[in-house]
């Protein structure tokens, strides 16, 4: 089984609609789809309220995910870390311990653009229209890994 893990600041807005979009896209018998975030302020949580809304206007649904913390463990447990952004990306590299640990880590819109630092934009503040844009980057950006993860798993 490939495991992959999603991760952003908070795991409220970008990360878990990763997590829902991908576990839409792939055979979960094959693919385990996690996510999480580099701070811990909303472990346990639910996803962002706008993150479960615009998931379920496209049928899927994210309310049974709980907000959970990054952990240096996560590099052993997964196979594929896609972060959302270059800050996240620098956090999580900053827990690597081993080279292979680093190869685990892309950015997830970058994951066929080597040398590319495209981001997907935090919504929180950003109104509804922030959650629909991120929802359409992540779509596209998890129909390119499943389709990777097809050949794989």
């Amino acid at each position: 089984m490939i495991r992959v893990l999603m991760v952003c600041l908070g795991n409220i807005c970008r990360s878990p609609l990763a997590e829902g979009i991908l576990k839409s896209k792939v055979d979960e018998t094959r693919v385990f789809v996690d996510s999480a975030g580099t701070g811990g302020w909303h472990v346990g949580e639910l996803p962002d309220a706008r993150s479960i809304q615009i998931a379920r206007q496209n049928h899927i649904d994210i309310s049974d995910q709980r907000c959970r913390k990054f952990k240096v463990h996560d590099f052993d447990d997964f196979d594929l870390i896609y972060v959302m952004d270059a800050s996240n990306l620098s956090d999580v590299l900053s827990l690597a311990k081993t080279e292979m640990h680093r190869n685990k880590v892309k950015m997830i819109l970058n994951d066929d653009m080597e040398g590319y630092a495209m981001e997907v934009p935090d919504p929180y503040y950003g109104g509804d229209r922030g959650f629909e844009n991120v929802f359409a980057l992540l779509d596209e950006a998890c129909e390119h890994i499943a389709k990777s993860l097809s050949h794989e798993a």
